[in-house]
C-alpha cells in the first residue's frame, strides 16, 4: 500500500496538466482563417501551375461563354430553319395540288376542245342521206376501262337528221353488258329497271332529251372478279316497247 501511494503522488508520479477552457466558437475564429489562406495557396498555385503551361482561365472562360451563346444562336437559328421548311413544305404541298388540279382541268378542256373539234369534223363530214328520214343513228361508239377496278366508261354520238328532227326526241338508254362470272355467262343491265316498261320509272342518268345531236359519255361498274366480254346499247323512244336501234360494241 506504502508503495501504491508513493508512485501516485511521488516525485514519479504522472504530471497533472491544467489548460483553461476554450470555447469552439472562438477556436473556429482562430482556425478559419489558416483554413482560408490554407485554401487560397493551394487554389493560387493549381492555378498559377495552368497559366505556366499555357492555360488561362480568364481567356477559357471567355471562349466557353461565347461558345454558349453561339449554340444558343444556332439553336435559335434551327428553329426558325425548320418553322421555314413546314412553311415552304406546307406551300409546296399546296401548290402540287394546285398545280393537279389545273392539270386535271387543262386535261379536261383539252378533252372537251378535242371531242369538239371531233364532232365539227364528223358533221362536216356527215351525210344526210343516211337518215334521210330523220331516223335516228349511233356514231363513234366507245367502251374503255376506267380509273378503278371494274369500272368502265362509254361513249356515243346520237345523231337525228332529216325533215323529222325539227321535232325533239324523248328516250331512254339501255346498256347489256355480257360478262363472264366464275365460269358462268351472265348479262348485266343498266339500269336495273327496263326503260321499255310502261309504269317503272326511268333513272334520270339514263333519259334521253334533245332535238338535233346528243353526246353521250359515262361509266358503270362491276365487281372485279367479273370478266367483261362485249356490250349492246338499246336505244328506247319514250312510251316504246321495242328499241328504236341497237348496236354491239366490245372493250377498245
Amino acid at each position: 500500500m506504502f508503495k501504491e501511494l508513493k508512485r501516485k503522488f511521488g516525485i514519479s508520479a504522472p504530471r497533472l496538466a491544467v489548460r483553461p477552457h476554450v470555447p469552439w466558437y472562438v477556436r473556429w475564429t482562430v482556425t478559419l482563417p489558416f483554413v482560408l489562406i490554407a485554401g487560397w495557396a493551394v487554389w493560387w498555385a493549381y492555378d498559377s501551375g495552368l497559366e505556366l503551361a499555357g492555360f488561362h482561365r480568364s481567356q477559357a472562360e471567355r471562349e466557353l461563354e461565347q461558345l454558349r451563346n453561339q449554340v444558343t444562336a444556332l439553336k435559335t437559328e434551327n428553329a426558325k430553319l425548320i418553322t421555314q421548311a413546314a412553311s415552304y413544305e406546307r406551300q409546296a404541298q399546296m401548290e402540287h395540288a394546285t398545280n393537279l388540279e389545273t392539270a386535271k382541268q387543262l386535261k379536261a378542256l383539252t378533252d372537251e376542245y378535242t371531242r369538239a373539234q371531233e364532232d365539227l369534223a364528223f358533221f362536216q363530214n356527215l351525210s344526210l342521206t343516211d337518215t334521210r328520214d330523220g331516223g335516228l343513228a349511233i356514231y363513234r361508239l366507245r367502251l374503255e376501262h376506267d380509273t378503278l377496278p371494274g369500272e368502265y366508261r362509254y361513249r356515243m354520238l346520237l345523231v337525228r337528221s332529216g325533215q323529222m328532227r325539227a321535232k325533239e326526241f324523248k328516250g331512254s338508254l339501255q346498256l347489256l353488258v355480257n360478262v363472264q362470272h366464275h365460269g358462268e355467262k351472265k348479262v348485266v343491265v343498266f339500269p336495273l329497271e327496263s326503260p321499255a316498261s310502261e309504269n317503272a320509272p326511268v333513272n334520270p342518268e339514263y333519259q334521253i332529251k334533245f332535238k338535233y345531236y346528243q353526246r353521250i359519255e359515262r361509266s358503270f361498274q362491276l365487281p372485279p372478279d367479273m370478266l367483261l366480254e362485249n356490250a349492246q346499247v338499246r336505244i328506247f323512244e319514250e312510251g316504246a316497247r321495242e328499241p328504236k336501234i341497237k348496236q354491239d360494241f366490245s372493250l377498245s
